[in-house]
């Protein structure tokens, strides 16, 4: 089950005083790779007589670690960060109920959901380091970088945030960007597959060119090159037209190798296409597309 699992069923059982001390616990990471039972007493204002019934619930429903040694401490794992970020959008009146996983990846986890007036919208959850984090705890150690792992996911949603907001604005094909919270973002919804599990496409030309023309909308009017463009992070919906996704990695024009990011970018598409559904174009030629030296693409 991941992390996210475990949050979605959890998280409607969590009391008032379990999400304080979730967030007390968040705090503490920043000094603390375990955050002393003693602290979370204090700051949670929950008595030392009742904390341990508190944290013995709170690690059954498997949102933290514990470590028993000189003192004993706390961490959060995912999954209570999940359940963070999870009420964060709740109270913000943007998220009522999850559905089905849309995907399940090593880098992030994105679930179908409802707002509170029953529109669809999808849920990404960040998860930076997450195999080496479990890696290490296989082998029965713990990561002083654990505390990082979570903030770098933090900010690689605070970073794909801002990204979606400038190329929306922009009309660039992509989710609308609705909240982000923590290591998670709540966007319009996500309907169709990845580019790359579509063995045959009616109109694979049509679909290239308009790749192409949002790739060049980013570039021209957002002034941002996704850089990490491929068959995997472009969704093909239904009505047979595009979104782009994924954005934590992207660059603006000042970046010094926004033009080497983007030729691999337009490169891994043109790759896919050719191999896949015989469509050719020059790389060459599409950049100068997406770059606004020549108007029309040849196929």
């Amino acid at each position: 089950m991941s992390s996210a699992e475990v949050a979605v069923q959890v998280f409607r059982k969590l009391e008032i005083e379990d999400l304080k001390i979730l967030q007390v616990i968040e705090t503490g990471m920043n000094k603390h790779e375990f955050v002393p039972k003693g602290q979370i007493s204090r700051y949670a204002k929950v008595p030392p007589e009742k904390i341990d019934r508190n944290m013995d619930r709170i690690d059954k429903l498997g949102l933290i670690y514990r470590m028993r040694g000189a003192y004993v401490g706390y961490t959060l794992n995912y999954a209570g960060y999940d359940c963070l970020a999870i009420n964060a959008f709740v109270k913000a009146g943007v998220l009522e109920a999850f559905g089905q996983p849309i995907g399940v990846g090593k880098e992030a986890d994105v679930y179908d959901a409802l707002d509170p007036k029953g529109v669809r919208v999808a849920v990404k959850f960040h998860r930076l380091g997450r195999i080496s984090f479990r890696q290490t705890r296989r082998k029965r150690g713990y990561i002083a970088d654990h505390a990082g792992w979570l903030f770098q996911s933090r900010s690689a949603a605070e970073k794909e945030f801002e990204a979606l907001k400038l190329v929306h604005t922009h009309g660039v094909a992509v989710p609308e960007p609705i909240m982000q919270n923590r290591h998670a973002i709540v966007m319009g919804v996500i309907e169709g597959a990845e580019l790359s599990k579509w063995k045959g496409i009616d109109d694979p030309t049509a679909v290239l060119k308009e790749i192409l023309v949002n790739v060049q909308k980013a570039y021209l009017e957002a002034n941002v090159v996704h850089a990490d463009l491929s068959e995997y992070n472009i969704i093909l919906k239904p009505d047979m037209h595009v979104l782009i996704i994924d954005w934590p990695q992207f660059v603006t024009l000042e970046h010094p190798n926004a033009m080497e990011l983007l030729t691999r970018d337009v490169k891994n598409i043109l790759d896919f296409f050719s191999r896949r559904f015989k469509v050719k174009v020059s790389i060459e030629e599409a950049v100068d597309f997406i770059v606004g030296k020549v108007r029309t693409l040849t196929f």
